[in-house]
């Protein structure tokens, strides 16, 4: 696939050399045309196993879904256009056992995909739609989150010129600390910074301090819509420091010259997603959208019932 920045893109995750990285040889995507303009474009990536197939997300990846050709009709024409579109799209993607995607919170419309047997589940991530004014912002944080940061203002210092193995060192350290192994390779992570560093879009924060130690670091990345907290990590001896506060905030400064909008990249964990509200975001829904094939509703239905006697 080609690597060019691809405009046909609702976020970073859906441009050709982001997929090109994270999922190699695994992708593909179904395209409607309007003359010769692209009017819709859905990526995914196709995964096999156990001689089944499923198009699902690939790892440190947000959001995929449709792409739809902005539209200056009335609404009701939007609806309808976007109806058209989808069902395109829909009626070209590969028969498989399994789908799962997430769609982008740009994409409010799902109708055409509950028409054709899809299901959906409501996720949230947080937001801010507006970086413009940054003392707003601020001034929205939760006082805990201001307190936080002026106690790390203090004590340490943001660094952006150390190496990516500094953080996977610490972002190792969060799963650990949970009992977790890390849900990604070390080497996907630097495939993946290499290629963002590649088009200028990634910037790695650290809180240091004076003895030298990485008390905590996040990993961002942006196009010019949105800016993601895609990973982060802290060291759990240290983490009493306010650091991962202070680095979402210079995080956050930073993406007001690069992006317009900031993405936490919420997380359906509770204790995560209190620390991200605390911030003042604006919560925010996007869809997860399913669907299984009758053969893979018996085998994961049997895998239910297996777990069920097993643990009688």
């Amino acid at each position: 696939m080609e690597s060019q920045t691809l405009k046909e893109a609702n976020a970073i995750f859906q441009q050709s050399w982001w997929l090109d990285t994270v999922a190699p040889g695994q992708w593909g995507e179904v395209v409607v045309k309007r003359g010769d303009e692209v009017a819709a474009r859905m990526p995914y990536v196709i995964k096999k196993k156990c001689g089944l197939t499923a198009l699902t997300m690939p790892p440190l990846t947000q959001t995929l879904g449709p792409w739809l050709r902005p539209s200056k009709a009335k609404y009701a024409r939007q609806i309808s256009e976007q109806k058209q579109l989808m069902n395109e799209l829909i009626e070209q993607l590969p028969d498989v056992d399994y789908f799962c995607q997430n769609f982008s919170p740009d994409i409010a419309n799902w109708l055409p995909f509950y028409w054709a047997g899809f299901g959906q589940t409501t996720r949230y991530t947080y937001r801010f739609h507006n970086l413009e004014d940054l003392d707003c912002i601020w001034n929205g944080f939760l006082a805990n989150i201001r307190t936080d940061i002026r106690k790390a203002e203090k004590a340490l210092i943001v660094r952006t010129d150390l190496t990516i193995n500094d953080f996977i060192r610490i972002n190792s350290l969060t799963f650990k600390r949970q009992g977790m192994e890390l849900p990604y390779s070390h080497n996907l992570v630097k495939r993946l910074d290499s290629a963002c560093k590649t088009h200028n879009a990634r910037k790695i924060f650290f809180a240091e301090d004076a003895q030298g130690r990485i008390h905590a670091a996040i990993y961002l990345v942006w196009d010019l819509h949105t800016a993601y907290y895609l990973m982060g990590g802290g060291d759990p001896d240290l983490r009493n420091s306010g650091a991962t506060s202070l680095l979402m905030w210079e995080a956050i400064q930073y993406a007001s010259k690069v992006s317009t909008i900031f993405d936490f990249e919420g997380s359906m964990i509770e204790p995560v997603e209190r620390h991200f509200r605390a911030f003042g975001a604006i919560q925010t829904p996007y869809y997860q959208i399913t669907k299984m094939s009758r053969r893979m509703r018996m085998a994961y239905h049997g895998k239910e019932l297996l777990k069920v006697i097993a643990n009688r």
